[in-house]
């Protein structure tokens, strides 16, 4: 079982995250729109566990499998979605970097989810140290426990998504997903930061 491991902000995470765009984007850029830095890596200042999370971003769904055919020639196993609408995971093939990469519809719940978060810490310092602070935390408490780790975020980041004008529908599938156990302890739990 993995240990949840939170640590303080490292400026190292941007330029690790270009490395691995750098990497997958030729692969799929002629079906994709763009590739986002999501999940804590991504906010200046927030801690987080050491892993960059990104998302491949496509126009529509109907580009979705011809991108999964495409990560798997180059190591990345698809998961599926793993209880989380419109974003497909990906474990990542061995390498220097640990990441998750997701792939998302553009508009879908589970890019906007990333999104609305990580635009949201990035404009209000005052929530990237009350983040921090409660991760920090949840680490403590539950560190070999991801399931618990990432519930006792979840009131949190509702908080941001019903500030950044989520409807209650998509609110609730959120937490919902967030709250789901993985169908095996041996895997790699991959929730939304």
């Amino acid at each position: 079982m993995a240990t949840v491991i939170v640590v303080d902000y490292d400026p190292e995470w941007p330029r690790a995250y270009g490395r691995l765009r750098d990497h997958v984007w030729p692969i799929v850029s002629d079906l994709a729109l763009r590739v986002e830095h999501v999940g804590s890596t991504s906010v200046p200042g927030l801690a987080s566990k050491p892993i960059i999370d990104m998302s491949i971003v496509v126009a529509c769904s109907s580009q979705i499998a011809g991108a999964i055919e495409r990560l798997g020639a180059v190591g990345y196993e698809h998961r599926g979605d793993l209880g989380i609408e419109g974003r497909e995971a990906f474990k990542s093939p061995p390498g220097p970097i640990r990441h998750h990469l997701y792939l998302c519809p553009e508009g879908s719940l589970g890019l906007d989810n990333q999104l609305a978060v990580r635009d949201y810490l990035r404009l209000n310092w005052d929530m990237v140290q009350a983040y921090s602070n409660l991760k920090v935390w949840l680490a403590e408490q539950f560190s070999d426990d991801i399931d618990e780790y990432v519930a006792g975020k979840s009131d949190f980041i509702q908080g941001i998504l019903r500030a950044q004008g989520f409807s209650d529908d998509r609110l609730s599938k959120i937490a919902s997903a967030n709250k789901i156990k993985p169908p095996s302890k041996s895997q790699d739990s991959s929730h939304a930061e």
